[in-house]
């Protein structure tokens, strides 16, 4: 159906990640800047909500990575029932029909599993689409690319290579930069924070995710690799970044659930929670599970070594059939190169990680490598800024009020991933 346009239209964002809050929060903040009455709904988190959003509903506590279960596929079968319901109550009839704020926009950041079907349900009741964050598609299920384009009016791409991926393909994109940048660093504010997270040499940064499957299956590699590292440097000390006091609290379970292989907790490891960018800059190395989280310890040049671990029957079975392309880790990705370890996906212990680790910490030459790659990535970005870009495009689609600044603005390289073969 084709809604009658409102006097004041509306935009809804569904995130269903940690990550897709904070994307999402940048762009909210920019676009309630610029237009204060414009009404916001959101399936989101607290982020959003602090950014102007209306939460309708709270959403991304328990994300998940990789193949749901039947669980929270039903839970995302009900989420999209009530999104239905929802934009229908703004119609003739419905319990909203008397405000003049019905959605025209909808905006799904990231998850394009869960965020698929609830743009099927918009475009059916006659939003457009602008997604932001682009589907993976170049890294797995290529096919998908039809269903992106049958529910997209514009794509906004995060990462360099994808603008060219997808308009080739017929799907209209642009690349706007990465919200992480947007965000200034006040390193003096750093500082006084990493000030008290103790003293010793080297400073070594665990990144354990914010899912609980990827805390799960990757915190005790991370805490092997720490102890082994401990051997080799007696003077080690460590700080895990944990997202949120949740977090905190279940590292803590793993670990003493492996205290047999493991032992105790390390006297030189102490947790902390939300002081990500704190901990980057005071490292001198992390280590850290894949994710967006290995752009934003590269923006600080710190040299990193990356794992992921898998289940090897889910992985021969289903994933290595799907994915297709060579390097996993975003900064990898970028370049086109193994310009940092990675190990994704990983199926064996701590020693290929620690011996990683152990050879950046002693040879300089290669920590100073890793970071002049690192800053070959970063120019990817410069000159762009996600928020504004984003509000940009939602202003043109959303037929809003033109408030932001050009659609122009100079272009960075953007190549193409390393694909595998066949």
């Amino acid at each position: 159906m084709e809604p009658v346009a409102p006097k004041n239209p509306a935009i809804l964002f569904t995130a269903f990640e940690p990550s897709g809050d904070d994307h999402a929060a940048i762009v909210i903040g920019e676009l309630r800047r610029r237009h204060p009455t414009l009404p916001i709904y959101a399936w989101g988190g607290p982020r959003m909500a602090a950014a102007g959003a209306t939460i309708v509903e709270r959403t991304g506590d328990d994300a998940v990575m990789g193949l749901p279960g039947w669980k929270k596929i039903r839970e995302h079968q009900k989420i999209n029932a009530r999104i239905a319901a929802w934009l229908d109550s703004f119609e003739p009839g419905g319990s909203n029909e008397h405000l003049d704020h019905r959605p025209l926009l909808h905006v799904p950041v990231d998850s394009p599993a869960a965020n698929f079907p609830i743009c099927a349900i918009a475009k059916k009741r006659g939003l457009k689409v602008v997604h932001m964050v682009a589907p993976q598609l170049w890294a797995w299920g290529p096919w998908r690319i039809r269903k992106l384009r049958r529910l997209t009016d514009q794509v906004l791409c995060i990462l360099p290579f994808e603008e060219q991926y997808f308009t080739a393909r017929s799907v209209p994109a642009r690349f706007i930069g990465h919200p992480l940048f947007d965000v200034q660093l006040d390193t003096e504010r750093l500082d006084v924070i990493g000030s008290g997270f103790g003293d010793g040499s080297p400073r070594v940064a665990l990144m354990p995710g914010s899912r609980p499957g990827e805390i799960s299956a990757n915190f005790p590699i991370l805490l092997e690799s720490f102890a082994r590292l401990g051997a080799e440097f007696p003077g080690l000390r460590g700080v895990v970044a944990a997202t949120k006091p949740s977090v905190e609290s279940k590292l803590h379970e793993i670990a003493a659930k492996h205290r047999q292989r493991l032992g105790p907790w390390p006297d030189n490891l102490i947790t902390v929670h939300g002081q990500t960018d704190a901990v980057v800059r005071w490292c001198d190395l992390a280590l850290v599970v894949s994710g967006t989280v290995t752009l934003q310890i590269a923006r600080q040049l710190k040299p990193m070594v990356v794992v992921y671990k898998s289940n090897p029957i889910l992985y021969n079975l289903v994933a290595r059939w799907v994915l297709t392309t060579k390097y996993f880790t975003l900064p990898n990705l970028i370049s086109g190169e193994e310009v940092i370890p990675e190990f994704v996906p990983h199926f064996g212990g701590a020693t290929p990680i620690a011996n990683a680790a152990g050879q950046i910490l002693r040879d300089p030459q290669i920590r100073a490598a890793q970071q002049q790659e690192l800053r070959r990535v970063l120019e990817c970005f410069e000159g762009l800024h996600a928020g504004p870009m984003a509000a940009d495009h939602i202003e043109v689609v959303a037929g809003l009020p033109r408030v932001g600044r050009s659609l122009d603005v100079p272009r960075t390289r953007t190549g193409m991933p390393t694909l595998l073969p066949g």
